[in-house]
C-alpha cells in the first residue's frame, strides 16, 4: 500500500503541506508565509501567484520528503473560503490580486441588494446572509472594476483558492470546485448540483467563467507528471472549516466544533437536510460524496488569531503568540477591561460590516497584560453569542469540541469551558483541518470505505476542559460585553 496522504492547507496567511499516514498520523509538515496585501482600510488581497508559488514549493518538499511521488496515494485539499481568484484559462496567469474572505470592499453593494429586498431569497436558496464575506459580490467587484478582468471574455475563469490550485495543479485541465466550497459563493443553492441561473444573473456571473461542481472525495484529477516527477491523484477537498468539522468526528447531527484560526468558526452538523436558521445563522454544506450531501449550520467570527498576530506584529503587546497565555494568568482578572475585535467588521450573529473594534475600561491601572487578556476573553464572549443563536435556532451544544492554533493556549481552552458552561475537548492533534481534507483524500482514493472508516482509524484521544467559573462571575462578565458591543 502506498505510504502517504498528501494535504495542502491553503490558508489565509499561511501555505502548508503536509503528510499523513493512513491511520492520520502526520508524516512531515512544510510552510510559507501568505503575504497580506491592505490596499485601503476593509481591504484585504492575495497574490495568487504567491500563493501557488509556495503551495508547490511546500508539496516538492514533502514529495521529497515521503521519497519521491510514487509514495503518495493521493492529494487532498483545504483551503480559506470565500476568497475569490480571477485568471486567464489561455495563460494560466491570475488577473489581479484575490479578494481574501475578510474583505469589505463590496459592504454598500451587500446593503443596496439588502434594501431592495433581495436578502430573504438568498438566504432561502444559499442558506447564505447579505455579507461581502461571501464570493458573489466580490466577482461582481471585479468585472466592474477591473478592466482586465472584463476584457477576458470567455477566457475568464473565476474560482476559489482550491479551484485555483487544482487548475496550476493538473495544468489547466480541470476547472473544478467542491461542493462545500461551492456552497460559500452564494451562487449555488444548497439543495442544488449546479450553479443556479438567477443568482448569477443577479450578482452578473457568467456561469461559464465558473468551476465544475464536484465531490468533496473522489476522482477530481490528475497532477501534471511534470511537476512531482509522475502524476498524483487528486481525491479530496473541502473549506477549512467542513474540513476541520469532518476531522473532529463530527459526522453526526448535533456534533459540534470550534476551529480558533484567522477568525473563528463554529459548525454543527445538521444530518442530511439543511437547517434554515431564524436567528442570522448559516447553513452550508458539510460534505458531498457519492452525489449525497451533509450540510452544518454555521456561525462565522471574523477575527481570532488575526487579533494575536496584530496585538504582536501591529501594536507590540506581544512577542509572541504563546506569551499571550503567560500574561492573561498574570493578572487575577480582566480589571474591568473588554475587547470588541471588529478589525474587519463583526460575523455572526450581529453582521455588521462596517463595524470596527474598540477598547472599553482602561485606566491607570491597566497594563498590556489586561489588554492581552481582554483580548483572549473576547473569543468566548463572541462564542457565546453564537451558543445563544444557536439555541433560540433550537440547537443546544452539549459539549463543544476546539482546535486550530490558538486552542494550543490551555487559559484560553478553560475560559470557553468556563463561558460556556459546557464540557470543552481538545484532540491531541490541532490539525483537524488538514487531517479532515487527509480523510476525504482517503475516501476518495478507496484507502477506507467512507469517512466513518476513517475517522476510526484515527486518534481520538482527547484534553476535557470543565467549567470552573461561578455563575456569578460568569454573568458579570457577560454583563461587560454586552456593555462594550452596545457601543460599538
Amino acid at each position: 500500500m502506498t505510504q502517504f496522504i498528501l494535504v495542502l492547507d491553503e490558508g489565509t496567511t499561511s501555505t502548508r503541506a503536509m503528510l499523513f499516514t493512513h491511520d492520520g498520523r502526520p508524516a512531515g509538515l512544510a510552510a510559507r508565509p501568505v503575504t497580506q496585501h491592505y490596499p485601503a482600510p476593509g481591504e484585504v488581497e492575495h497574490d495568487a501567484d504567491e500563493i501557488w508559488a509556495g503551495t508547490l514549493a511546500c508539496a516538492q518538499e514533502m514529495v521529497d520528503a515521503a521519497g519521491g511521488a510514487g509514495n503518495i496515494a493521493a492529494i487532498g485539499i483545504t483551503n480559506q473560503r470565500e476568497t475569490v481568484v480571477a485568471w486567464d484559462r489561455m495563460t494560466g496567469e491570475p488577473i489581479g490580486n484575490a479578494l481574501v474572505w475578510q474583505d469589505r470592499r463590496t459592504a454598500d453593494r451587500c446593503a443596496d441588494l439588502r434594501a431592495a429586498g433581495h436578502e430573504e431569497a438568498i438566504q432561502s436558496k444559499t442558506g447564505l446572509l447579505l455579507d461581502p464575506y461571501f464570493s458573489a459580490t466580490k466577482m461582481e467587484w471585479m468585472l466592474a472594476n477591473r478592466p482586465a478582468v472584463r476584457a477576458a471574455g470567455d477566457r475568464l475563469a473565476f474560482g476559489t483558492v482550491e479551484s485555483w490550485l487544482i487548475w496550476k495543479l493538473t495544468g489547466g485541465a480541470v476547472h473544478a470546485t467542491d461542493a462545500s466550497n461551492a456552497s460559500r459563493t452564494m451562487l449555488m443553492t444548497l439543495e442544488g448540483g449546479d450553479w443556479d441561473e438567477e443568482l448569477c444573473d443577479l450578482f452578473g456571473i457568467d456561469p461559464a467563467s465558473l468551476p465544475r461542481i464536484v465531490d468533496c472525495a473522489g476522482a477530481i484529477g490528475q497532477t501534471d507528471a511534470a511537476l512531482f516527477g509522475r502524476a498524483i491523484p487528486i481525491c479530496g477537498a473541502a473549506g477549512d472549516q467542513q474540513a476541520a468539522t469532518i476531522g473532529q468526528g463530527c459526522l453526526k447531527p448535533g456534533h459540534t466544533k470550534a476551529t480558533f484560526g484567522t477568525g473563528a468558526f463554529v459548525l454543527t452538523n445538521s444530518g442530511e437536510r439543511p437547517m434554515r436558521s431564524s436567528n442570522r445563522m448559516l447553513a452550508t454544506v458539510l460534505c458531498q460524496i457519492g452525489g449525497r450531501r451533509s450540510y452544518a449550520l454555521e456561525g462565522s467570527i471574523f477575527v481570532a488569531g488575526s487579533l494575536m498576530q496584530w496585538l504582536r506584529d501591529s501594536v507590540g503587546l506581544l512577542v509572541s503568540a504563546a506569551e499571550s497565555e503567560d500574561l492573561a494568568r498574570s493578572v487575577a482578572d480582566n480589571g474591568g477591561v473588554y475587547m470588541v475585535p471588529a478589525l474587519s467588521g463583526l460575523g455572526a450573529p450581529h453582521w455588521q460590516a462596517e463595524a470596527r473594534g474598540l477598547i472599553r475600561g482602561i485606566s491607570f491601572a491597566t497594563t498590556r497584560a489586561h489588554i492581552v487578556r481582554a483580548a483572549l476573553e473576547a473569543q468566548a464572549h463572541q462564542i457565546h453569542d453564537l451558543m445563544t443563536a444557536f439555541e433560540a435556532d433550537g440547537v443546544r451544544w452539549e459539549r463543544l469540541r476546539i482546535d486550530g492554533g490558538m486552542v494550543a493556549n490551555d487559559w484560553l481552552a478553560q475560559d470557553l469551558a468556563d463561558m460556556l458552561d459546557i464540557p470543552v475537548e481538545r484532540p491531541a492533534s490541532i490539525e483537524t483541518t488538514a487531517l479532515g481534507a487527509a480523510m476525504l483524500a482517503s475516501v476518495g482514493a478507496g484507502i477506507h470505505p467512507d469517512l466513518e472508516t476513517a475517522a476510526a482509524a484515527m486518534d481520538s484521544s482527547v484534553t476535557l476542559f470543565s467549567a470552573k467559573l461561578e455563575s456569578k462571575e460568569r454573568s458579570r462578565r457577560l454583563a461587560g460585553w454586552r456593555h462594550a458591543l452596545s457601543l460599538v
